[in-house]
Formats: C-alpha cells, structure tokens, sequence
C-alpha cells in the first residue's frame, strides 16, 4: 500500500479522534456532573439509581470502544507511515489514545465493581464484532528497542554459556562440495523410497493373500447385481488410493526438492515474500529517514544559533529593558521579575511572531495536564483499590478527571494548524519538511536564550532595586528544593561503585534474572465473550485484554505510563495449567522486559542472612530501574503469607514477609516496573497481608467450551500439521473441566515423533487422547467454588458484594412500601 492510503486513513482518524474527544470532554466536564446528581438523588429510587447508573456505564463503554477501534487504526497508520514529522504527530496521539483507553477502563472497572466490562447493546449499536473491540498492541515496543533486546540477550547467553549452564557445540567445518551434497540427498532418498516400497509390497502380499481366500466364498455368491456393485467398489477405491498416492507422493517431492511446487503455490509463496520485503523496505526507509531528520535537526539548530544567536540576545534584552523602564516611569518603582516557574519573561508578554497561538494552547494544555497527572497519581486515583478498603458503604461511581484528553486536544490543534490543509500533491519524497525543522528549532533556539537573558535580567534588576535601596527578596528556590528533599528519604545506594553490567552478571549468575521462552500474548488461546458474563468468569480474549491494559502497555511506553492510574502489583490466580505461567512470559515477551524471580524455591540459600536480603531487595530495585521496562515476579505468591508453613517445605517462604511490601511501595510512580505474583491456592494465604502486597486481584478460571474447542483445533494443527482430522466439537465435550494446559500435555505425551510418523497411514483416534487425558485430574466443582469465594473477599470483590447487597436492601424497602400503599389504597375502597 502506498503512503497515500495511509495518510487518508490518519486524516479520517484524525477527523473522528476530534469529534470523539470533543464529545468525551464535554461529557466528562457536564454530563458526568448531571448523572452523579441524579445518582445521588436517587436514594429511595431504585430503579432511578439503576438506571443512572446504567446510562453512565452505557456512555463510558462506547467512548472505550471507540477509542479502542481508534488506537489500532493509529497503530496501523504509525507502523507503515515513512515521512517522520507526521510520524511524532501519529505516535503522541496513539500514545495518548491508549492512554486514554486504559483510563476509560479504570472509569469502567469503579462503576461495575468487576474487571471485566460488557454492554452488549452498546456493541451491536456500532456494530463491531468481538475481534475488533480486541486492544492491539503496538509494533513499536518491540521493534524500536530491537538492538538493545539483541544485545541483551547476547548478554546473557554469554553468561550462561561462561557458567555453563548452555552446552555450546563447536561445529566441525566439512566442506562438502554441490555434487556430494546432491548424490548425498539422491542414496537417502532412494533408501526412504526403497523401504516405503517393501512396506507397500507386504501390504499388497497379505491383501492378495487375504482376496484368495475371499475368492472362494465369491463363487459361490450367485447374486450377480451384489457382485456388480462390489466390483464398482473395488475400481473406485483403487482409483482414489491411487490418486491419494500421487497426491502424497508429489508433496514429497516437491518438500525435499525433487519437483517444483505447482503455480499456485508459487504465487502464494510470491506474495508473501514480496509482502515481507515490502515491508522490510517500508521499514527500512522509516530509520533512513528518521536519522536524516534528526541530523538536520542538529545541524539546522547549530546554523541558528551561529546566525541569529547575537541578534536573539540583544531583541530579547532590549524588549525586557523596555518593560522595566515603561513599569518605572508609570508606577516609580522597580518591577518584580517573574521566576523561571512562572515562565520568567514569558510570563510577561511574547513577541509578535515569536510564539504562535498553537505553541500558546499546547503550553497551556501541558500546564493543564500536568495539574491532572499530580492528581492523578494521589491514592485515590493510582489504580490501588486497596485506598477504599474502609469506603465500602459509600459506592461512588464518579469517573475521574482524564490526563490524556488536554493531550489529544493538543495534538488535534497541532495538526489542524500544520496538516490538515496542507497541499502535498506531487510531493513524492517522504523526507522531513524544511521550513517546519527550522520554525521549530528557532522556537527552541530562542527560548533557550531567552532562559539565558532571564537569568542576565534578574541580576540587573536585583543590582538596581539594590541602588535605589528597596530590600532584595532572596529566592527560595533553593530551599524549597531542599525542603521537597527532605520530605522523602533518600535511598541508600549499597552498590556505588558498581556497573550496571556487573549487577546484572551477578544477578543472572544466581538466578534471579532468568532467561524467559519468547511467547505472545495471542498464543493464549481463546475469543473475547459474545455476551456478557459474571465477574469471575472471563473469556480468555477478556483476560489478555485487561493485561494489555494494566501491564503490557503502561511498561511499553513511557508516554502512556505516565498518563495512566498506576498499578504496581498484580496477583494472577487460578488452577494449575490455566496458563498463569504463560501470560507472565507473553507480558515480558511483548515489551521486551526483564524477568527477576523472588518465587522462595528461587531463592533458598541466596544472598542469606538479614543482610543478605537487603542486599537482594536493593539489587532488584536497582536494576530494574537501570533495566526499565522490568517485571518481578514470584510464583506460589500465597506461601510467604501462609499461617502454617508445612515441616517438608525447605525453602523458607516467609523470608520475604515483612520485605514485600517496602518493596512494592519503593516503586516509584515513573518506574516502569510491576510486580506480578502467580498462585493456585490463594485462600491459604492472610488475605490482608496479601491485600497489602498486591493492588489487583485477576482470576483466570478453566476455559469454557467454545475456548475449549478453539485450543483443540490449533494445538492439534500445531502438532499434526493439518493432517489430523478428529472431531474437535467432541474431544471439547468429553474434556470439560480440564485446563488448556492439561490438554497441551496430553497431545505432547501422545503425539511423539514416531506417532507423527505414522499419521497418514493410522489417524488419531480419539481413545488415545482420552486414554492419557484420563490419567490428569481435572478443576473440581470444590476448587472453583473455593476460587469464587476467595475472589468475593478482594477489596474489589467486596465492594461489589456490598453494592449488592445494598441494592438488595433498597429493592425489598421499596417492595414493601408499594406493599403498604396498596393495603392502604384497598381500605379506603372498602371505605
């Protein structure tokens, strides 16, 4: 596709992102204020109250939908875009507009009092399908730090193999000429062919042998329409295994290349390749042309402040001479000079043509959200729902104020001043626009200068307020710094003459960064749910999209991590093989994290001693900050809260009781760092020290039957290779209740490589798979009963028990006063 095409759907997108953004904000700013006054009237109402509530989640759900469908599409459009000016408009607003959707969830979350959220109206009134209401996570997380990951796990091959923990086998160099390689392929290909050939030969022998003795009993049949129709039998069944033969015989030859693959393939195969060609160029010409813009940024830059460096200076000075002159004559006393948080001259006046009204309105929207995020990252909006422990009576429902929508105004107005009119026909290069690199750069030039001059000013005024004899008022910049320091302890740094690079040999070295296998998120298999559902049964499409939101994409960028309610740990509970394991690697594997263990077995005779673990929790703290995006992780994370540890376990879970806590909160609001536990028996453990470690509580039970036949159908390809054809519909009845990862277990114990070999001769049968199925214990009704109750006693969980069971109330006190007015209605008929 050309990069016409792309720039029509971000001028569409953009169009529809203005529209939605201005519809979000005057929601937000009058229509919120309307319904919560409604809510809050509505006390004997139920219905009232219902409803209000209803029409708010109604209006948060679309706005989430669509923002939702509005973040892929920028996805898109950032991903095959090459001009790189519009390239840094596309991704703050993609950043932005994630940022928004991961707000809208949290909005979603309050109201429901579940992490799951569904409105099937809302849906069929846009008329999406569950696919497209699916978060799709950005390339760029992984693509843009492509070097870095390489080198990193380079790194750490190198480590492992130094301690050898990896075999490395040197490969002996043979030379081997074309003509010894292809006689080499022909002996082995004839031998396979050879064998194939007297395996056929003893199948024909016994059927021969078999059809003599069928012979006999053939004369003596004398109904000649009977033998006709077996004859026609006989013909047609030669004649497909013949055909099926060829058909094999010719998928050989063509996999080891003894035959080209017919023109269908090829086309097939040459659309593919030149696809991912297309696109290694299109990407190829997206890093050419980003380092030609950076290089004339700095190059234009220089030529600037070479040129117009003096000139800048003295215009500034004498502009601000000017002022204090004009202050004195009118009021006969020196001015105060604005401090540089107030924007120093700035704050003054601006000069004609020296800020435009865009740099105006983003610097206002900027200040704007500043203010929101500093509100944002209080208690009552960090994503801890822990805060509202002691608030369970007092549901409130109000959505907090958005961070992110002055941000997508602001870039709505850049590109509505820039780009919306701007005529681009005949333009076919994608390099970097001149004219808007040198606007931009005079801009900065000239506020860095004018920082300068700010700084010359002060001292003048100072020295002349001095002469004139008015006492200076000293700055308490210095002070107040001091002052905001003095609040918050300072860490002790342990390691300070360490490298980054010896922290983290020594932590993989004891096997606390571990080496994670590479797994995407969709390898989780399973849709989004069609219909909605009760809290603690999600779909598994429910369950990767509420990580994408909480995890995935707050550690991927940094942009969108500072911009969104703050979750510091979450805790993944469920029965074994639901795959718990599995997401904490796709987490790590998506935005290329680093992956530090603290499970207890992990840690049994490591770093011992009470110095020893403070040294542990400072060396994890540290590289994870210095290793950013990072996820620490511990399995079994209800052992170190358990009242009675078993006499057997040997590994000391309680090690990290008091520690765990102090560790969570030492993540700071602008580490892109979580902490991630994962537990399969989380009623054992004291639910308010576990409450205390982790902010959100996600359970993932065993899948359903639509999930189950999904995962039947793709792990019997994956293993099979297509050629399997078992009833999936069936084996998803006969295994309900069992996990995907029991049936991941199950095919990989049946399908060895020699049952692999034998597939097109034997086909698998569904005995066998149930045969070692059987042999696994499924989740029983006492488990997910005993998941459920746990579940009920998060603070979450809580809450909506509460709203229920106040909602109970208010619908049994309005039962009975209707019950009152009827009698008394009736009494005074009789009357």
């Amino acid at each position: 596709m050309s990069s016409t095409y792309f720039n029509d759907i971000w001028h569409q997108s953009q169009h529809e992102c203005e529209l939605l953004s201005t519809i979000d904000y005057e929601r937000q700013h009058q229509d919120v204020e309307t319904t919560v006054a409604t809510m809050n009237a509505a006390v004997g109402s139920v219905a009232a109250d219902a409803d209000a509530k209803a029409l708010l989640q109604s209006s948060l759900y679309e706005f989430y939908l669509r923002y939702i469908c509005l973040s892929n599409r920028l996805e898109d459009v950032y991903d095959n875009m090459i001009q790189p000016q519009k390239r840094q408009l596309v991704r703050k607003l993609l950043d932005a507009c994630l940022g928004r959707v991961v707000e809208l969830k949290h909005d979603l979350v309050n109201i429901d009092l579940m992490e799951f959220s569904y409105n099937d109206e809302v849906v069929e009134r846009l008329r999406l399908t569950p696919m497209e209401t699916e978060l799709r996570i950005p390339r760029y997380f992984l693509r843009e730090r492509q070097q870095e990951l390489e080198f990193r796990k380079k790194t750490m091959h190198e480590i492992l193999t130094k301690l050898g923990w990896l075999e490395e086998h040197e490969l002996e160099e043979t030379v081997t000429t074309e003509i010894e390689a292809i006689r080499m392929l022909q002996m082995h290909e004839r031998a396979r062919q050879g064998r194939l050939r007297a395996h056929f030969m003893k199948e024909i022998r016994i059927l021969k042998e078999k059809g003599k003795s069928e012979e006999r009993t053939e004369k003596e049949r004398s109904d000649s329409g009977l033998l006709a129709a077996m004859k026609i039998q006989k013909m047609w069944r030669g004649h497909t295994a013949r055909r099926i033969t060829r058909r094999r015989k010719m998928e050989e030859m063509i996999l080891i290349g003894m035959l080209p693959p017919p023109p269908a393939v090829v086309k097939e195969r040459a659309e593919k390749l030149e696809k991912l060609q297309h696109n290694e160029k299109r990407y190829q010409a997206q890093a050419f042309y980003g380092k030609e813009f950076e290089e004339r940024q700095n190059a234009l830059k220089e030529e600037i402040r070479a040129k117009h460096g003096a000139s800048m200076k003295e215009d500034i000075a004498d502009e601000i001479r000017a002022w204090v002159k004009d202050c004195y004559d009118k009021t006969g006393k020196l001015p105060d000079f604005p401090s540089e948080d107030q924007g120093g001259s700035l704050h003054i006046f601006s000069r004609p043509g020296t800020e435009s009204e865009h740099s105006r309105s983003s610097a206002r929207s900027s200040k704007e959200s500043r203010k929101t995020k500093d509100k944002s990252k209080s208690p009552a909006r960090s994503g801890d729902l822990n805060v509202n422990e002691n608030q369970d009576e007092e549901v409130s429902f109000q959505p907090a104020p958005s961070v992110c929508l002055p941000d997508i105004r602001a870039e709505i107005d850049l590109f509505n001043d820039t780009w919306r009119d701007k005529d681009e026909t005949g333009v076919l290069s994608q390099a970097a626009y001149e004219d808007m690199i040198y606007s931009d750069k005079y801009q900065e030039v000239e506020l860095e200068f004018r920082r300068a001059v700010d700084d010359v000013m002060r001292q003048e005024i100072e020295l002349l307020q001095t002469a004139v004899g008015k006492k200076v008022k000293k700055s308490s910049k210095k002070t107040r710094r001091s002052g905001k320091k003095s609040k918050k302890k300072k860490e002790k740094d342990l390691t300070p003459d360490r490298t980054t690079e010896s922290l983290y040999e020594e932590l993989v070295t004891n096997g606390i960064i571990r080496k994670y296998p590479e797994l995407r998120l969709k390898q989780f298999l399973g849709d989004k749910a069609l219909t909605a559902r009760i809290g603690t049964n999600p779909s598994p499409g429910d369950i990767r999209q509420i990580l994408t939101e909480y995890c995935i994409l707050p550690l991927g960028s940094d942009a969108i991590h500072n911009c969104t309610p703050l979750i510091r740990s979450i805790l993944l509970a469920g029965p074994k093989g639901s795959g718990k394991k599995a997401l904490l690697h796709a987490i790590c594997t998506e935005v290329g994290a680093v992956l530090f263990d603290l499970t207890p077995a992990n840690i049994v005779g490591k770093y011992p001693g009470k110095s020893g673990l403070i040294m542990l929790i400072h060396l994890v703290l540290k590289v994870s900050r210095l290793l950013q995006p990072a996820v620490i992780f511990m399995g079994d994370a209800e052992r170190p809260f358990m009242k009675k540890i078993p006499k057997t376990d040997r590994t000391d879970p309680k090690r990290l009781k008091k520690d765990l806590p102090k560790l969570i909160k030492n993540i700071a609001p602008e580490d892109r760092v979580v902490f991630i536990g994962t537990s399969n028996l989380p009623w054992e453990a004291d639910q308010k020290l576990l409450q205390s470690v982790y902010n959100r509580f996600i359970y993932i039970p065993r899948p359903d039957y639509g999930a189950m036949s999904h995962a039947w159908k793709t792990l019997l390809h994956d293993y099979s290779g297509g050629i399997s054809n078992l009833d999936t519909s069936a084996m998803a009845k006969i295994s309900d209740g069992y996990t995907i990862g029991s049936i991941d277990a199950c095919l990989k114990e049946v399908m060895t490589c020699k049952r692999k070999l034998q597939l097109r001769t034997q086909p698998l049968t569904n005995a066998e798979l149930i045969n070692v199925l059987c042999s696994r214990d499924p989740v029983y009704r006492e488990e997910e009963e005993a998941f459920e109750s746990w579940w009920s006693k998060t603070p979450l969980g809580r809450r909506r028990q509460r709203f229920l069971e106040l909602e109970e109330e208010r619908l049994l006190e309005e039962q009975a006063q209707a019950a009152k007015q009827g009698n008394g209605n009736k009494k005074k008929g009789l009357n």
